[in-house]
């Protein structure tokens, strides 16, 4: 099996959208993703030494933004995950930024979040998921999570564009709600 490379130069045009929907999706601002993506693209950079080439460079990318994702909600929804982070911090550097991007941007790093957390926070979207109504769950399930085209979307349930980005959006404020209510 070969080893994956890296290749920084390629990351904007292949992958910047694709990161982009995926992180938008999650926080629901269009300014938050954009600075969510920034980051990840900076913190892969910075810490490509880290990378294995076990994964494919898309995953590695995606596996760095869902750690900006879940940083971004613990800075805005607990000080209990600033103080885990302090305490896991070494207090022989002034360099947390540093450190931090350096842990973050490794997936296979023994300070990631625990496959356990990672499941609850599955768990508990597909909770919140299955508490929206009927119509706003399949759209938001076929466009955010299976990625299907709007034209497709649309032609199966008989929805106008307008009327699918309705659903979502209100999907997506649904379920920040549920998600701030029962996990963060």
């Amino acid at each position: 099996m070969s080893k994956h490379r890296l290749n920084p130069d390629t990351w904007i045009d292949l992958y910047a959208d694709y990161l982009f929907n995926y992180a938008v999706s999650r926080v629901n601002d269009a300014e938050i993703a954009k600075d969510l993506v920034q980051e990840t693209f900076f913190a892969g950079l910075k810490s490509a030494k880290n990378f294995k080439g076990d994964a494919a460079e898309r995953t590695w990318l995606i596996a760095i933004l869902k750690r900006k994702v879940i940083d971004h909600y613990r800075k805005i929804n607990s000080n209990k995950g600033k103080a885990e982070v302090r305490m896991n911090y070494s207090a022989g550097s002034d360099s947390e930024g540093d450190w931090l991007e350096e842990q973050v941007a490794d997936p296979f790093s023994k300070l990631e979040n625990s496959a356990i957390e990672n499941e609850e926070l599955g768990l508990a979207i597909q909770s919140c998921l299955s508490k929206l109504p009927k119509k706003q769950n399949l759209v938001f399930t076929m466009k955010t999570i299976q990625g299907i085209n709007t034209e497709d979307i649309c032609n199966e349930l008989d929805i106008n564009p307008s009327n699918l980005w309705v659903m979502i959006h209100r999907a997506r404020t649904s379920l920040m709600d549920c998600l701030n209510q029962n996990w963060f």
